[in-house]
C-alpha cells in the first residue's frame, strides 16, 4: 500500500468513527465504532513505519510529509488510541448512565484524529492550526463530566494553552520574516524550506524566533514554567482522555519543537539553543519532583509524572546527537505505553475507592487484585527502574549528555530521577502497604465480567511490550532511531 494511501486510512478512519459516533447516537454502536477506527490507524501506522523509511514523501501539494519522525510518533499516538479506546469500553460502562456515551466517543475519535494530523503536517503554519485543533477537541473531553472542578480545568486549558500558542504563531511569522530577507517576499513556509535557508536567517531574529515557537510549543507540551494547565486537565478528565492527552498529545507538540530545533541548529547560533532547551528540560524535572513528593491526588501525581517525562525527552533532544535522539524517541514510546498503564490504574482505583485521594486508598492489591498487580508493576516502571523499556532509554539519555557541552545537567537529571524514585514509589507503598485496613474492609472492585475486561486487557498489553522493550533494545529501533538522527544531523550542517 502506498504512502497516501496509509495517510488516508489514518485520518479518514477516526474523522469517519467521530461523524458515525455522533449520528447513530447508541452507546454501544459508538464504542465500536471507535474501537475499530483505533485498529485500523494502529495496523496503517504499522504499515507506514517501513514506508516512511524510504522517505520523505511530500504528499497533498506539499501539504502533508511522511517521514520517519513523523511515522515514530504517529506510532506512539496509535497505541495510546487503541489502548485507551479498549480501555475506555469498560471505564465508561462504570461511570454512569449511557445516554451521553455516544457524545464522548464521537469527541474521542475527533481527539484522535487531530493528534494524527500534527505530524503529518508539511507546512508550517497548518501544523500550528493541528495543534490547535486538538486544544478546542480535547477540553470539551476535559470538562466532559461537567464537574464544577473540570470546568474549571477545561477552561484553564483553554486559555493558556491558546494564549502560548499565540505565542508560537508569533514565532512562526518571526521566522517568515527572517526567511522572507532571503526567499524573497512569498514563500511556502515548509520545514524542508527554513532547513535550507537556516544558514542565511539573521541570528537575532532567528533566535527570538525560536524562543517564542519554544516556550509557545512548551507550553502545550507541559513544559515547566508553562505547565500549569497541565495538572488540572489532565486530572479532571476521564481516565482515558487522561490517557490521550498525556501519552499522544504532547509527543504531537512535541515534534514541533524537534523540527525547529532542527531549523535553528543550522543557523549561527553557537550553542546557546541546546543550553536553553537543556535548561527548560532540566527546570521541568525539579518541578515535577516537587510536586510529585507533595502530591495528595492519584490523577495529578500521574499529571506531574507527565511533566517529568518531557523533560527528560526534551533533555535527549537538547544534548543531541545519536545517543540523545535515540533515547529521547524510545522514551516517548516507553512513556506513552507506560502513562496509559497508570491512568488506566488510577481509572480502576478511582472506581473502586469513590476517590481521587491517596490517603483514601488503601490496600489496593485487596480491592483489585489483578489491575492492582499491574498498576504497582507500571509504577514501578514510570520511575525509570529496571528491567523496563524506561530505564534504557533514560540510561541513554544520560549518557548523551555526558559525551555533551551540557554534562552538568546529567548530574542533575540523576539527582532529580532519584528523588523522584524515590518519592512516587512512597505514594504507593501508602496505597498498597497501608496501615489503616478501615477502606479495604468495605470496598472492593467488582465490576461486570465484561467491564473488568475492557479495563484490565489494555494494562496487560500495555505492561508486556514495556518489559519487553526494556529487556531488548530491537535492532529495528536502532536502525529507526539512527535514520532519525541522521535526518536531523542533515539539516545542521
Amino acid at each position: 500500500m502506498s504512502a497516501a494511501a496509509l495517510v488516508a486510512v489514518i485520518l479518514l478512519a477516526p474523522l469517519a468513527a467521530a461523524l458515525g459516533c455522533q449520528l447513530v447516537r447508541a452507546s454501544r454502536v459508538a464504542e465500536h465504532l471507535n474501537l475499530f477506527a483505533s485498529v485500523l490507524v494502529f495496523g496503517a501506522v504499522l504499515w507506514l513505519l517501513p514506508v516512511a523509511l524510504a522517505g520523505p514523501y511530500v504528499l497533498l501539494r506539499g501539504y502533508i510529509i511522511v517521514d520517519p519522525l513523523g511515522a515514530w510518533v504517529l506510532l506512539s499516538t496509535a497505541v495510546v488510541y487503541l489502548l485507551a479506546s479498549m480501555y475506555a469500553i469498560g471505564y465508561m460502562r462504570a461511570a454512569g448512565p449511557a445516554r451521553r456515551r455516544h457524545r464522548f466517543y464521537a469527541l474521542f475519535a475527533g481527539f484522535a484524529f487531530t493528534i494524527l494530523l500534527g505530524p503529518l503536517m508539511n507546512n508550517i503554519g497548518v501544523f500550528w492550526i493541528a495543534i490547535e485543533l486538538t486544544t478546542l477537541v480535547s477540553t470539551f473531553l476535559v470538562g466532559f463530566d461537567k464537574t464544577p472542578e473540570g470546568v474549571e480545568a477545561a477552561w484553564k486549558y483553554i486559555i493558556i494553552v491558546s494564549a502560548g500558542l499565540s505565542l508560537a504563531l508569533l514565532g512562526i511569522i518571526f521566522f517568515y520574516w527572517a526567511g522572507s530577507l532571503t526567499l524573497g517576499p512569498t514563500y511556502n513556509l515548509t520545514w524542508e524550506t527554513l532547513r535550507v535557508a537556516a544558514p542565511h536567517l539573521n541570528a537575532p531574529l532567528a533566535l527570538v524566533a525560536f524562543l517564542l515557537v519554544f516556550i509557545g510549543f512548551g507550553t502545550k507540551v507541559g513544559l515547566a514554567p508553562m505547565h500549569t494547565w497541565l495538572p488540572d486537565a489532565h486530572s479532571e478528565g476521564p481516565a482515558p482522555v487522561s490517557a490521550m492527552l498525556s501519552g499522544a498529545l504532547l509527543n504531537a507538540a512535541m515534534i514541533g519543537i524537534v523540527r525547529f530545533i532542527g531549523i535553528i541548529e543550522r543557523a549561527d547560533l553557537g550553542a546557546l539553543p541546546g543550553t536553553i532547551i537543556v535548561a527548560i528540560g532540566t527546570l521541568s524535572l525539579a518541578i515535577a519532583a516537587l510536586f510529585i513528593t507533595r502530591q495528595r491526588d492519584i490523577k495529578r501525581l500521574m499529571a506531574y509524572s507527565s511533566i517529568e517525562h518531557m523533560g527528560i525527552i526534551t533533555l535527549g533532544f537538547g544534548f543531541g546527537g545519536p545517543l540523545g535522539v535515540a533515547g529521547a524517541l524510545y522514551q516517548m514510546l516507553n512513556h506513552s505505553l507506560n502513562k496509559s498503564l497508570m491512568f488506566f490504574g488510577a481509572g480502576d482505583a478511582m472506581h473502586a475507592f469513590h476517590s481521587k485521594r491517596i490517603g483514601r486508598m488503601q490496600h489496593v492489591l485487596v480491592a483489585m487484585p489483578i489491575a492492582g498487580a499491574l498498576w504497582l508493576a507500571g509504577a514501578i516502571a514510570i520511575t525509570g527502574a529496571p528491567p523496563f523499556g524506561l530505564f534504557l532509554s533514560e540510561f541513554t539519555i544520560l549518557r548523551a549528555g555526558l559525551a555533551g557541552p551540557n554534562a552538568w545537567a546529567v548530574y542533575v537529571m540523576l539527582a532529580l530521577l532519584i528523588v523522584i524514585f524515590i518519592g512516587f514509589l512512597n505514594h504507593f507503598r501508602i496505597m498498597y502497604f497501608g496501615h489503616s485496613s478501615a477502606t479495604a474492609a468495605t470496598v472492593r472492585w467488582q465490576p461486570a465480567p465484561g467491564e473488568r475486561l475492557w479495563c484490565v486487557l489494555p494494562m496487560w498489553l500495555a505492561i508486556v511490550p514495556l518489559l519487553v522493550l526494556g529487556l531488548w533494545w530491537p535492532q529495528a529501533c536502532s536502525h529507526y532511531f539512527a535514520v532519525i538522527a541522521a535526518q536531523l544531523a542533515s539539516a545542521t550542517r
